[in-house]
């Protein structure tokens, strides 16, 4: 009996918990039970994403108590109106960028600026008309 509660003591624990960062930025600052701080941010494959003061995100915990944590996501904002099962939204402020399961790239907002070169392969519409090479669009 002592033996087997000996060693399920040291058995890794995993699970995961809701909190509110407290401090923002790549390594975060998490408050569930209690604060944890330099907490590293995980996203998916070729995004960067750093969680701002007060959002509510996902806090996965492993290791032995509990005490390797890392937060893994945030409770997303509604889905702009018409996207669709597969389509993607990626969006900051009053910007944002939809990939359309058709091949549609839309960018939306009030200030975009593209830097460097731009290449477009297909049709360019600007406020749903179409640009055509050399039209000063």
């Amino acid at each position: 009996m002592w033996l087997s509660k000996q060693t399920r003591s040291g058995m890794a624990v995993s699970g995961s918990d809701l909190g509110v960062t407290s401090i923002s930025g790549g390594s975060a600052g998490v408050v569930t039970k209690g604060e944890t701080r330099k907490l590293p941010v995980y996203g998916p494959g070729g995004y960067v994403w750093q969680p701002a003061v007060g959002e509510t995100v996902l806090v996965i915990k492993g290791g032995t108590g509990g005490e390797e944590s890392c937060v893994a996501g945030a409770k997303q904002t509604e889905a702009p109106d018409g996207l669709r099962p597969g389509e993607v939204y990626i969006h900051s402020g009053g910007c944002g960028v939809c990939l359309r399961n058709n091949g549609t790239v839309e960018m939306r907002g009030s200030n975009i600026v593209l830097k460097g070169r731009v290449d477009i392969n297909g049709s360019l519409y600007i406020n749903g008309e179409p640009c055509k090479p050399g039209a000063g669009g």
